[in-house]
């Protein structure tokens, strides 16, 4: 074979290879991006559901596990942009709320999200002079809810119940 040759066989190959590429780009149907289940919301690569049935915290997050998932762990100010607007968007009364994966029922005033692993103080959300371990509650206040209705304060929406 002649160099020519070799290189008309090459331009041929990498042609077939080109060609390959384009059909293969062509046949993606979108299976690598992430899916939530039916009803359920998919946002910066996660899913969420927002379930307006009253329940307590563990009960929550019970159903939660139950369905694969677990309450939700809040890991940027983006995240709790889209939480406080969609959980605003769902509530039917100024009461309503909507459980977070914060709890201190292992320590009191040391705050840990579902996996274990503590707040980060620079991404914490309370409002007003949350938390505040109502007094009134001998039990106290172990457990994270996002409410407000008419809008939070700068995104701070957090009380613990």
């Amino acid at each position: 074979k002649t160099l020519k040759d070799e290189n008309e066989a090459l331009k041929k190959n990498l042609q077939t290879l080109k060609d390959e590429n384009e059909a293969l780009k062509k046949n993606l149907t979108g299976d690598t991006c992430p899916k939530c289940e039916e009803d359920w919301e998919l946002h910066g690569g996660k899913c969420y559901y927002f379930s307006t049935r009253d329940s307590s915290w563990y009960q929550s997050r019970d159903d939660c596990r139950r369905g694969g998932g677990d309450l939700v762990k809040i890991d940027s100010r983006e995240e709790q942009s889209f939480l406080e607007l969609r959980v605003r968007q769902k509530m039917n009364k100024d009461d309503d709320s909507f459980w977070i994966g914060l709890t201190d029922s292992k320590e009191e005033g040391k705050w840990l999200w579902v996996d274990d692993s503590p707040l980060n103080t620079s991404l914490a959300f309370w409002s007003g002079t949350q938390p505040n371990n109502y007094p009134y509650v001998p039990e106290g206040e172990d457990c994270v809810m996002m409410e407000m209705k008419r809008g939070a304060d700068d995104l701070k929406c957090w009380h613990d119940v």
